[in-house]
């Protein structure tokens, strides 16, 4: 396995390549809190590291795994591509100043960058994330920690993720595109479907919320309908069945 941060590793793996999907990073909010310099090393330097390569090699378009988390904390929901960037925490900032680079680059160098701004994405095999670690917990029938009890968060499928990054390579190079599901979830509802789901006898766990994550996200999805062509699912949570036996 190679390091996104080594720049000749990533401008090997350029040579030849028609469409770069950067998707490597930390991509944990509590995880990049926890180490800063790991976080801005791989998401902004490696995010310029996969910009070099890709000019040098003569790749056409960088497809970017961005994050709602550039939004921060919205003032409205739901939220539109064109809403400002204030990100609450350490990975936001290092998205949103990858985000930046990409911009510039495609300004500067003619290598298309297609920007993707991801919600929760959840599926199979994820780890230290809500929905996995809750599906973990509730097999084992032990409580949920809920971390301040208002959250309504975006979640989304990875089968759409991955169409949505499917699609990226080839459509109408654009700005940002929110990749979401455009429906909230409260993390309590989220708690209890978990708990039906596994059949024990699991209960919330208030706990004091985390001040550096956001507690309100809806994306606006009608510019990826239109850039896309994804439809988002009628209900966010419709797979979680399918991650049950890999908690």
């Amino acid at each position: 396995m190679k390091d996104i941060r080594h720049y000749p590793s990533v401008l090997a793996a350029m040579v030849g390549v028609e469409v770069a999907y950067h998707l490597a990073a930390q991509s944990n909010v509590i995880g990049a809190m926890r180490d800063i310099d790991y976080s801005f090393t791989t998401n902004v330097i490696g995010t310029f590291n996969v910009l070099k390569a890709a000019s040098k090699c003569g790749v056409r378009r960088v497809v970017f795994a961005s994050s709602r988390e550039v939004y921060g904390e919205p003032e409205r929901l739901p939220v539109s591509e064109n809403a400002s960037l204030r990100p609450k925490n350490a990975y936001g900032a290092s998205k949103a100043a990858a985000e930046a680079y990409c911009r510039a680059w495609a300004t500067s160098s003619g290598c298309e960058c297609q920007i993707l701004r991801f919600a929760n994405v959840y599926g199979p095999h994820d780890r230290d994330r809500v929905i996995p670690t809750w599906l973990a917990r509730a097999r084992r029938g032990d409580d949920l920690e809920l971390y301040g009890g208002q959250q309504i968060l975006d979640f989304l499928w990875v089968d759409h993720a991955v169409r949505a990054l499917i699609a990226a390579a080839a459509c109408e190079n654009s700005g940002p595109v929110n990749v979401a599901s455009g429906r909230g979830v409260r993390l309590v509802e989220l708690a209890e479907r978990i708990i039906a789901l596994t059949g024990n006898q699991s209960v919330v766990r208030p706990r004091p919320v985390r001040d550096v994550e956001v507690v309100r996200f809806v994306a606006e999805v009608s510019h990826m309908r239109e850039v896309l062509g994804i439809e988002p699912p009628e209900d966010p949570l419709s797979s979680l069945h399918q991650m049950i036996d890999d908690a």
